[in-house]
């Protein structure tokens, strides 16, 4: 762990040390991040489109026929709420329970707006897991304090990723816990400086039996380390995507997986 802290802090100050970066370059290079956030956050929850296919629908409008509406609207959904997250931590608002309820009113806004912002009155489960939430009674209060624990948050990434885990740990709401729990990971990240972290589909087994980890045997040290690989791989990414708009040749970025396969 001393190694990967060192590279992240390395890469912190590269970054820093390339700022402020044009408008222009910036934005372009934000759109490209959030597309790829929404379809990674989306797809590693069981949505069907693919990176290709969500960029489409962002970029253009266009739907996939064949493709259930469900997933069209958690595209467009999620896409509005990292431009919302965005916006928030561009601003020294503090963060509390208040934040997160919004954040999952945004992630189901369309795609299921009955229970926006709402704190389940049902047991929730995750199908194959052996995690069990706190009894739904318990919700109200478990939220009060943890929106309390929020606003006090430690500018590190460290804190962002307790957060994370303890909002999933919790499991408020009916659907979308996940989304929520990356939005405000990434919006606290956002706010010291660093890039939103993606998980990618690919990384989807290692990502829950982590959170399983950390929730059956009270270890966090595996989750930490992999949202910290996780950290430490996207800041290389944004690094090298940054030096490339700073060239007269650049070309535009495309996250990784967004070429088409032959």
């Amino acid at each position: 762990m001393d190694e990967l802290l060192a590279s992240i802090a390395a890469k912190k100050q590269r970054l820093d040390a390339m700022r402020p970066v044009s408008r222009a370059a910036l934005l372009a290079l934000q759109k490209s991040y959030d597309v790829d956030l929404t379809y990674t956050s989306n797809a590693i929850e069981g949505n069907t489109l693919t990176l290709r296919e969500t960029a489409e629908l962002i970029e253009h409008g266009i739907t996939v026929g064949g493709k259930p509406l469900r997933d069209h609207l958690e595209a467009v959904d999620h896409y509005n709420a990292v431009l919302w997250m965005r916006e928030l931590a561009a601003k020294a608002t503090p963060m509390d329970e208040t934040t997160v309820r919004e954040l999952h009113r945004r992630i189901v806004f369309r795609s299921q707006p009955e229970i926006g912002g709402i704190y389940s009155t049902l047991p929730r489960r995750i199908a194959g897991s052996p995690v069990v939430f706190p009894n739904p009674v318990k919700i109200p209060q478990l939220m009060k304090e943890y929106g309390e624990r929020l606003a006090k948050t430690e500018p590190e990434p460290a804190s962002g990723f307790d957060a994370h885990f303890r909002l999933a740990a919790i499991h408020p709401f009916a659907d979308g816990n996940g989304r929520t729990a990356r939005l405000l990971m990434n919006l606290l990240l956002l706010r010291e400086g660093y890039p939103p972290v993606v998980v990618r589909p690919e990384d989807r087994k290692t990502y829950l039996d982590t959170l399983e980890q950390a929730s059956m045997r009270d270890d966090r040290k595996p989750f930490q380390t992999f949202m910290h690989e996780r950290l430490d791989a996207t800041m290389g990414e944004y690094l090298s995507a940054l030096q490339e708009t700073q060239t007269p040749e650049a070309k535009p970025f495309k996250p990784p997986g967004s070429e088409p396969k032959p």
